[in-house]
């Protein structure tokens, strides 16, 4: 699959595009608003925004931090396996040290995650400062043309580039689950 970006600065617009794309075949999943203006997207029927989680570096940060925290409770067992300090003492505190290391370096990788944009969209942020909105359509190459048609359909598009989607398989995931839980759930 194949990730576009268009910036807008109008959420009407993209509303009535973003149910002009459902029509022609396009599913929601495929579909994202990142914006500042979470209220504003809250309020049309057809937008949905991308969830904060996502939008910040939270995920990837917290992996990081974990990975960090591994190597250090690895490195504090094996100080203590070597010097054989547990042999006058306990293994106890090593233990406890190597877990609360590991929980320390975790919780600041998220903290710091939190803090910075996702790596995909951090060439948005002057976009979004300036209250824009970044449309955001994952295609597979079958649907190609529907977004084409839909850049000749709406020129105050203004195409940003492309990037690497969502997996097939998560959309069509997204998608069976929203028609499981529409029907089931109505």
């Amino acid at each position: 699959m194949q990730r576009h970006y268009f910036i807008s600065n109008n959420l009407d617009d993209l509303d009535r595009i973003e149910d002009d794309l459902e029509r022609r075949g396009i599913t929601k999943p495929q579909i994202h608003v990142l914006s500042r203006d979470d209220a504003g997207v809250d309020t049309h029927k057809h937008l949905h925004n991308i969830q904060s989680v996502f939008k910040q570096n939270v995920v990837n940060g917290t992996i990081v931090g974990a990975v960090i925290g591994v190597l250090a409770a690895c490195l504090v067992i094996a100080v203590a396996y070597i010097s054989k300090l547990p042999e006058t003492y306990t293994w106890m505190p090593f233990y406890f040290l190597a877990v609360v290391l590991l929980g320390f370096a975790t919780w600041s990788g998220g903290f710091y995650g939190i803090q910075t944009p996702h790596k995909e969209f951090k060439r948005f942020q002057q976009d979004l400062a300036n209250g824009k909105h970044v449309f955001i359509v994952d295609v597979d190459p079958s649907q190609e043309n529907i977004v084409k048609q839909m850049e000749i359909d709406n020129p105050q598009l203004v195409g940003a580039g492309t990037g690497p989607a969502t997996p097939g398989w998560v959309v069509k995931g997204q998608q069976s689950f929203h028609d499981i839980t529409k029907t089931t759930f109505p």
